[in-house]
């Protein structure tokens, strides 16, 4: 096996008298000799960015302004002033050392096989070690490498476990520790969405004085959470999934994930699907599509917004309120708006269909479009939030129970006397009994809003998690009435739930 082997690193900066460089301005592979631009300039560098974006606005501006004025006195355009030489100059100088300061890495990313070769600069190793990067193509297995480093770091160790840290990463956990750094710029100024994990981990560690050891680092692409979610990972969790079934819903075989740490749901869940399968299988029937958003606007008098309540509510003026509402999207669909006023303060819930998508942003666009068409005829409008909460968003509220959010749905079957007996392993009156004392009183008793019902919140949760949904909308998305009653002579047991506000995406 091929010996790895570090190659002695180069003279440091301090030994030749000169100021040490920060670690996250130069390209991050050890031993390369490239710099940004801005590391020969004197000045600080976010004064020399300043001064550079400043050129080139106050040069371009000035060109834009003789180019128009030439234009309206028939100047030939070739014909320039000395001020115009020096402001073509100081144009391409500052777009020249953006171009160098910006764009580097973006080039380099591009012309990697002309860069110096790792033997020179990184790290030697096998072929199969070989891992991409954004700064450093070629280096050793990074990941290997950092977890050994970084997920065994304890604050306790001193100075012990700060050498388990390269130098220059060494360096940048100092950075961010002392707050020079922030810690949410790792990705952008380090460019690898891993390393900047693990950093920002050994940070952490530091900072609390706890170990993060037992949180998995490894086995997870960062890059396909940046800018998406999640920002500042510093690890993973991992969920265990399991799945119910099958599910005989509508004459179709479901099988369900479910994602929970939960003992006996899944097994729970599952014995109800095999009741309902045994059974001939449930039924579903949508009674309502439609997601809501509730802006808040205020006016100077009451009666200015009881005005617009009346403007919006009148049938007549809903077909031209459509129109601007849907040219939010080609799947936006406006349903109806329902308003309701707080002194000065009127809130519009809109409704809209979405299609299969869960809807949220493009109701909010819809909704900014009609409160722009708004302003024409009711200009004293004063528009405080796109949300007012009477949507209402990942909070229980009896609009939602009421009017419905999202899917409004009910789902019944009928199980057979037998099946109660052998799979659930209780009577018919016993579980009629139990559903209505349980259920039904002891949830009214407790003045429970959507929640007559055993455990509808552990089943969605555990399915929107495994399905990638949003889990805070399981606030209103597991709003739900279970209903019993006995049929055909009292033998059998007619089971329904109805679910008024379903928040989901289709998958």
């Amino acid at each position: 096996m091929k010996d790895h082997r570090r190659p002695p690193p180069p003279p440091s900066a301090a030994a030749a008298g000169e100021p040490p460089l920060n670690p996250l301005d130069r390209q991050q592979c050890p031993g390369s000799s490239v710099f940004k631009a801005s590391d020969a300039l004197p000045l600080p560098l976010y004064l020399t960015n300043g001064v550079f974006f400043a050129i080139f606005f106050s040069v371009a501006y000035f060109l834009l302004h003789r180019w128009r004025e030439k234009i309206r006195t028939s100047t030939p355009l070739h014909v320039i002033t000395l001020s115009e030489i020096a402001a073509l100059v100081s144009l391409v100088a500052s777009v020249v050392y953006l171009l160098g300061f910006f764009g580097v890495g973006f080039v380099l990313s591009f012309v990697s096989p002309g860069r110096p070769s790792h033997e020179d600069t990184c790290w030697d190793m096998d072929e199969e070690d070989k891992q991409p990067s954004i700064m450093c193509p070629q280096v050793v297995n990074a990941e290997k490498v950092f977890d050994d480093q970084l997920t065994i770091i304890s604050p306790d160790k001193g100075e012990e476990a700060k050498k388990m840290l390269s130098q220059e990463d060494e360096e940048i956990v100092r950075s961010v520790v002392e707050g020079s750094t922030p810690s949410y710029s790792l990705e952008s100024k380090i460019g690898d969405c891993r390393r900047a994990a693990g950093i920002r981990r050994a940070a952490v560690e530091r900072l609390t004085g706890q170990s993060l050891k037992g949180l998995p680092l490894d086995g997870f692409d960062y890059e396909s959470v940046l800018g998406q979610c999640c920002e500042m990972p510093v690890g993973y969790v991992v969920v265990p999934v399991g799945v119910a079934g099958p599910l005989l819903l509508d004459g179709r075989e479901y099988t369900v994930p479910m994602a929970t740490t939960e003992g006996c749901l899944v097994a729970s869940t599952n014995r109800g699907c095999k009741a309902i399968y045994v059974s001939g299988g449930a039924t579903s029937t949508v009674l309502r599509d439609g997601m809501t958003r509730a802006p808040v606007v205020r006016f100077g008098s009451a009666r200015r917004a009881a005005e617009l309540k009346l403007f919006l509510e009148e049938p007549d003026n809903f077909d031209s309120l459509a129109v601007v509402f849907n040219r939010s999207s080609r799947f936006a669909r406006l349903q109806g708006i329902k308003c309701a006023v707080a002194g000065k303060n009127l809130y519009m819930r809109f409704t809209c269909g979405t299609g299969d998508a869960m809807g949220m942003n493009m109701v909010s666009k819809g909704v900014q479009n009609v409160l722009d068409f708004l302003r024409s005829d009711f200009p004293d409008m004063d528009i405080i939030g796109i949300s007012g909460n009477y949507c209402s968003d990942k909070k229980p509220a009896a609009v939602n129970w009421i009017e419905g959010r999202g899917k409004s749905v009910v789902c019944e079957a009928v199980i057979g006397e037998d099946v109660v007996k052998k799979v659930l392993k209780t009577t018919v009156p016993a579980l009629i009994e139990l559903n209505t004392l349980k259920n039904l009183t002891g949830s009214a008793i407790a003045g429970s809003l959507g929640g007559f019902n055993a455990h509808a919140s552990n089943i969605v949760s555990a399915i929107y998690i495994a399905t990638g949904q949003d889990p805070a909308q399981n606030v209103e998305s597991s709003h739900c009435i279970t209903m019993m009653e006995a049929v055909n002579n009292g033998r059998d047991l007619h089971i329904s739930v109805t679910m008024p506000s379903i928040e989901e995406r289709g998958v």
